[in-house]
């Protein structure tokens, strides 16, 4: 995720961030299988693209409409570039098939014989609000350079903005089912679209939120998506969390604790959030809810917020007794191999806990190889491990699975200096 602020204020964000997700989830009771909708939750009129007003096909995949937009400035090997909506099934409130929004990247080289392969893109944090769909919005300048590197190789990318980011509903941040799904069936919807150029051969992606998201969408392919011809995830910085997994963690001692929050809601038998935030956060949170991470930045700023106790009426562990979890995942076996790329830098999900990650899908029996960065922070793995990246679809491209380092995985030890030259290594 890139953070517009300094470091020691980004733990800070992400707990507004979660708080927000929140007060969506808490604004009053719902009937079972009712989505939240309305400005609590996020919605904002975007455009009427992002609107649909008939019934969802319950096929998840189904392109509701598509058009055309303008090439990202950035993105300079795309082609043409369609923004897409799709059905999905709401994996978090249960609704039924819900509108998710999408864009869609084809490269400028010509289709090969077999079709281009895809890149499904997960996006890490931006915000929570309908405003901040990358679809609309555009991609931030690092997401835009990965994207850029993987059209140059001849790959379609899909990038999902997620249920409930764009389309109907709240964000349901961190809720890796939900999130997963999207990932799924954006890809669907691609192939639907684009059925003669594009081919049935896909690896996932994604960076902090969306590693939890492109791995959470590795967990569910099998069941959910049996037809998709998935060769391997490329994942960096996940947010996932394994409670059943070889490592013990210890409790998380920054605000980084608060990111499974998220719209994951609070437990029905405790208080409502509105009951336990303080002035400032009620002010921050409703600058969340209609924007983005720079506005939350902005606003924490001018409000001289600098801890998450300025933010709450209860002590921090209060609230994490009441949450509900969202990024914690079974230790599944997942039917192709998995490349976790992690920044010895990274201070928002330290090294540590993304070796938990590696660890407890190795138990699992997966094809797993770890690899670890020196020098690079949260953001800047992901571009430092592009090359490891490329070289591992390529071998799984061409049948072959790659070594995994199971049983050479070691304890990374505390997060390292970070290396200010490195490309995009700002957090």
């Amino acid at each position: 995720m890139t953070i517009p602020i300094t470091t020691s204020r980004a733990p800070l964000l992400i707990t507004l961030l979660c708080l927000a997700g929140l007060i969506a989830m808490s604004s009053g009771p719902l009937k079972a299988g009712e989505l939240p909708s309305g400005p609590s939750a996020g919605d904002m009129d975007l455009s009427p693209f992002y609107r649909w007003d008939g019934d969802v096909p319950a096929a998840p995949g189904t392109v509701l409409r598509a058009e055309e937009v303008e090439p990202q400035a950035d993105i300079p090997a795309a082609a043409h570039v369609r923004r897409l909506l799709y059905s999905a099934p709401d994996q978090r409130w249960d609704s039924g098939p819900v509108p998710v929004s999408a864009t869609l990247f084809l490269p400028s080289a010509p289709a090969p014989a077999d079709g281009w392969p895809i890149l499904a893109w997960a996006h890490g944090t931006l915000g929570i609000a309908d405003v901040c769909a990358p679809s609309w919005a555009g991609f931030k300048g690092r997401d835009a350079a990965y994207i850029n590197r993987w059209l140059e190789r001849g790959f379609v990318v899909v990038a999902t903005d997620y249920q409930g980011l764009g389309g109907p509903g709240p964000h349901p941040y961190s809720v890796w089912r939900a999130e997963g799904q999207s990932v799924l069936d954006s890809v669907r919807a691609a192939l639907a679209l684009e059925p003669r150029r594009l081919g049935n051969r896909v690896v996932l992606a994604g960076q902090s939120q969306g590693g939890g998201a492109a791995l959470g969408a590795a967990i569910l392919s099998q069941r959910q998506a049996p037809e998709l011809n998935i060769l391997g995830a490329v994942i960096t910085g996940p947010n996932s969390t394994f409670p059943d997994g070889p490592v013990a963690l210890p409790p998380r001692r920054s605000m980084t604790m608060f990111l499974a929050f998220a719209t994951g809601g609070l437990r029905p038998d405790g208080p409502s959030l509105e009951k336990i935030l303080t002035p400032k956060g009620l002010a921050l949170l409703r600058v969340a809810r209609a924007g983005c991470t720079a506005d939350i930045a902005r606003k924490a700023r001018e409000l001289g917020v600098a801890s998450s106790e300025e933010l709450l009426t209860i002590p921090a562990r209060e609230l994490a007794a009441l949450r509900v979890p969202t990024t914690d995942m079974p230790q599944a076996r997942l039917p192709f191999p998995v490349l976790i790329g992690t920044g010895q830098a990274d201070r928002t999900i330290t090294p540590e806990r993304q070796y938990a990650v590696a660890a407890a899908l190795c138990a699992a029996g997966n094809r797993i190889i770890w690899r670890l960065y020196p020098g690079l922070g949260h953001d800047g793995a992901l571009h430092g491990a592009l090359d490891d990246a490329f070289r591992f679809v390529e071998a799984r491209r061409a049948g072959e699975t790659p070594p995994a380092n199971c049983d050479r995985l070691q304890p990374p030890g505390p997060p390292g200096e970070r290396d200010p030259d490195a490309p995009f290594n700002h957090d």
